[in-house]
């Protein structure tokens, strides 16, 4: 099973969602950089379940454990584990689903790959196994932060029809941060919270769009051809958990442009700085930052569990019908925002460094 990502800042995830820990190892990660392990905690209490009504129940502190790569507050330059142990595992709460498949789950195709299945909690297929990509973003956040001056900001845009117009350059953490649902436009987003509250009551779940802005990428990042910089992000982006698309820039909204109006005219000021007009480009072209902020959007589907009857099959392939039992999201874009901001984080910090080691001071 493949669990990692990354060419030279590479992540291997691990762990079940009921078994003892889940973690991470980062390889790659460049020594002597003081690494703070509170910012990688506070990024996980970000995603941890149970910080409000609109999300799982299950009780986690999700608390952090170095267990290798560091020595006085330095990276070593070696691998570095991160661990979480898991306190709330109940997998009594998944005896009915270990002899039946959960419609829009993992379980069915699992089986047919591998011939078993953690049933309990969905195992790698569940959000928890998020936990190992937050904390090695985290640590990615940290580094481009510390070097290039890169800042990553995710948000919820919308949930099901309602949708904010909010310009994601202008969006701040504490704008973000404010309220439950992450959605930095307050009108907005009491108007998101009832309908995920109106869902929950419903035994029902909702999906919507995180936007994403990443400021202050220099250009000059991404490869030309396989491993342009949209791409590696629609990779890192559609393997989360719910994620179902991916934008960059203009996304299908350009296709009712023409070229004229959808092209960034350049400019350059009295110091010979190039930035664009616009940038329907989403910050990259040809593959390759080209300095202005990347902007992309990742559409999430509804929580596949839903307290309501569905039909289904047995491990034997006869028909029956599940309803969902134990804790889950009725909508999982407030806790997404994190995870799309690490996923972010950890492919711009990869080409960075891939740039470095290819280009120099080129």
């Amino acid at each position: 099973m493949a669990s990692f990502l990354g060419t030279l800042f590479r992540i291997t995830t691990f762990g079940e969602s009921h078994g003892k820990a889940v973690g991470v190892v980062i390889d790659g990660c460049p020594p002597r950089f003081p690494l703070s392990i509170e910012d990688i905690q506070a990024e996980l209490d970000r995603r941890r379940p149970g910080q409000s009504s609109l999300v799982s129940q299950r009780k986690e502190s999700d608390t952090i454990h170095i267990l290798s790569g560091m020595e006085d507050g330095l990276t070593l330059g070696t691998p570095i584990l991160l661990m979480v142990n898991n306190e709330d595992a109940r997998p009594k709460d998944y005896d009915e689903m270990a002899e039946k498949f959960r419609p829009s789950h993992a379980d069915y195709a699992y089986v047919q790959k591998y011939g078993i299945r953690a049933a309990s909690g969905g195992g790698r297929a569940s959000a928890r196994e998020t936990v190992g990509r937050v904390a090695a973003g985290a640590v990615a956040k940290q580094l481009l932060r510390a070097r290039y001056g890169v800042e990553v900001l995710a948000f919820v845009q919308s949930i099901a029809s309602l949708s904010t117009p909010i310009d994601p350059n202008s969006v701040t953490q504490e704008m973000v941060e404010s309220t439950p649902v992450r959605c930095p436009d307050s009108d907005m987003a009491q108007q998101m919270i009832s309908l995920i509250e109106e869902a929950r009551k419903n035994g029902d779940s909702l999906g919507g769009v995180i936007a994403l802005c990443a400021k202050n990428v220099p250009a000059g990042w991404g490869e030309p051809v396989f491993d342009k910089l949209e791409a590696d992000l629609a990779k890192a982006m559609l393997s989360l958990p719910a994620c179902k698309g991916f934008e960059s820039g203009s996304g299908f909204a350009g296709t009712l442009k023409t070229g004229s109006q959808h092209a960034d005219e350049f400019r350059s000021d009295a110091e010979k700085h190039v930035t664009t007009l616009s940038n329907n480009s989403g910050g990259i072209q040809g593959g390759i930052s080209n300095g202005m902020p990347i902007l992309c959007r990742m559409a999430f589907k509804p929580t596949a569990t839903v307290m309501t009857e569905l039909r289904t099959v047995d491990v034997e392939y006869e028909n029956t019908t599940i309803k969902g039992r134990g804790r889950h999201d009725p909508c999982v874009l407030p806790r997404a925002v994190p995870m799309v901001e690490a996923m972010a984080a950890l492919v711009l910090i990869d080409h960075a460094l891939r740039h470095e080691a290819q280009c120099g001071n080129c």
